[in-house]
Formats: structure tokens, C-alpha cells, sequence
């Protein structure tokens, strides 16, 4: 779809991959409703971007499904209409075996992952479906394609994401709403320190070029993305070889790339 000119809602725009998504489009001329939960962050989006009213920050917590209700309202009040929605927001868990997680670590995990998301998308569709053109981009991850060792919950909330987004493709195929669903793979973002984990054995640089894949940057990975989810509404958006890869030999051989992923990633159970 067109980008420049067109309004697009961006969640956990106040840090990482979301940031540099919402940087990226306002470089190329759209505007921008920033969401996320810390409003110091979103500030700091807004010094970075500087670009005036084309931008505006909202701070709400998505798994509010009654806060959320309002944030399309918000967005057509400022920018005038609403074109896109991409679901950048995101936590993961404690990296320890699913039997020891506590009920309010999993919850926090799926509200943010997959309630966040199915609130977001559900008050937004209705603005979307009435454009010339428009698109919904969620963002899984590699873990809803190949479990990794201690983050059994979060992969599964991502995978349900990946089936919410292929489910709207599915529904909204001869509509003008594009659906894209972008799994990244290593990228140098503060995920763990914004869920307040901590990595075993180190932190993420440390694992930089574990595999032998480079960990790509926040804004390389959001311009992928906005160049082949956004632009081009691609179904499937891979960020980054390792995940292309995983990918690959996960539709091939689902046991194998289980075992793979277990074996090279074990000590992150410690």
C-alpha cells in the first residue's frame, strides 16, 4: 500500500523494534498514532522523531480491552483517518520451565501477546475496512515457529498471533485490508529488560552471532518490515536469516528443528 500520507497505529512504539517502525514511516511521509504503555518512552520517541504533529503518542495499556476502545477515536481526532495498524507490542516470560512459571507471569505474557493484540486489531478493523486501501501487521516472533528452551508460554502466545493473523487474511481476502504476520529473528532490541528478565549465562550481546546468524538492529529490521509488510502486504515476513532458515526446516521437519533448537539454546534453562 501507499505509505506516504496514510495514518498507522503502531503499539510498543516507545522502545525497540516498534520505535524504529514509527521512525521509519514518519521518514517516509505517513503519520504515526505511537502507543505504549510508558509515556517517558513515547516522549522519547516523539524527541527522535521530530516531526511535529504528524506524530501522536498515547499512552494506554493494551490489555485494557476499554481503553483500547477509544485509541481509534483518539487517532481520527488528531490525524483524520486511520490506514493501518501494525502489533509491534510485546513481553516475554521468565526463562524457566513452564511447570514453574506463576499464573500472574503467564498471564502477563498472553494479555500483552495475544489479548493486546485481538484488542487492538478488533476496535481498529472497523476504520481499516473502510479505506481505499489498508493494512494489519502482527508481529509473531521465531519462538511461534520453533519452541525455544524457557519461553515455552511466550512461543505459544506468538503462535496464536501467527493463527489470529492468518485468520483475518483469511476473512479479509477480497477486502482492501492487507494482513501480514512478521516473524523476526535475532534483533538487538531491550525485549528482556522491558519484561524485566534477565538472560541466563549473559545477556543478548553475548549471543550475538549465536548459530552464526548477525543479530540485525531495530531499525534495519523495521525497515524490512515496513518495506515488505506494509508496502508490499506480504503474507509471511521473514527478519533475518536465521529465522528464514528455522522456518524453512520447521515446515520440513518439525522434529528436527525442535531438537536443534533445544540442543543449541539449552543453557538458557541454565
Amino acid at each position: 500500500m501507499q505509505i506516504s500520507h496514510q495514518t498507522f497505529v503502531v503499539t510498543g512504539a516507545g522502545n525497540g523494534i516498534g520505535r524504529e517502525i514509527a521512525l521509519e514511516l514518519l521518514r517516509r511521509d505517513a503519520r504515526v498514532a505511537g502507543v505504549d504503555l510508558r509515556e517517558e518512552a513515547l516522549a522519547e520517541t516523539a524527541r527522535l522523531a521530530a516531526a511535529g504533529e504528524r506524530l501522536s503518542v498515547h499512552t494506554l495499556d493494551i490489555t485494557d480491552r476499554e481503553a483500547v476502545a477509544a485509541l481509534p477515536e483518539a487517532v481520527v481526532a488528531h490525524h483524520g483517518h486511520l490506514d493501518g495498524l501494525l502489533n509491534v507490542a510485546g513481553v516475554i516470560q521468565e526463562f524457566v520451565p513452564f511447570a514453574e512459571l506463576s499464573p500472574e507471569a503467564m498471564h502477563r505474557v498472553v494479555d500483552v501477546n495475544l489479548w493486546g493484540t485481538v484488542h487492538t486489531t478488533q476496535v481498529c478493523l472497523p476504520h481499516l475496512v473502510e479505506r481505499p486501501e489498508a493494512c494489519v501487521v502482527n508481529v509473531s516472533s521465531m519462538g511461534g515457529l520453533v519452541p525455544v528452551p524457557g519461553q515455552t508460554l511466550y512461543g505459544a502466545s506468538k503462535a496464536a498471533v501467527r493463527l489470529l493473523t492468518e485468520g483475518l487474511y483469511a476473512e479479509l481476502r477480497g477486502t482492501a485490508v492487507a494482513v501480514s504476520v512478521v516473524f523476526p529473528g535475532a534483533i538487538g532490541t531491550e525485549i528482556t529488560t522491558n519484561s524485566g528478565v534477565t538472560v541466563p549465562g549473559g545477556d543478548a550481546e553475548a549471543r550475538r552471532e549465536q548459530g552464526g546468524h548477525r543479530t540485525l538492529s531495530p531499525a534495519k529490521a523495521a525497515s524490512i518490515i515496513v518495506d515488505k509488510a506494509v508496502g508490499q502486504g506480504g503474507f509471511h515476513v521473514s527478519v533475518g536469516s536465521d529465522v528464514a532458515l528455522l522456518g524453512r526446516l520447521s515446515r520440513l521437519s518439525p522434529q528436527r528443528a525442535t531438537d536443534l533448537v533445544a540442543r543449541r539454546m539449552a543453557d538458557l534453562l541454565g
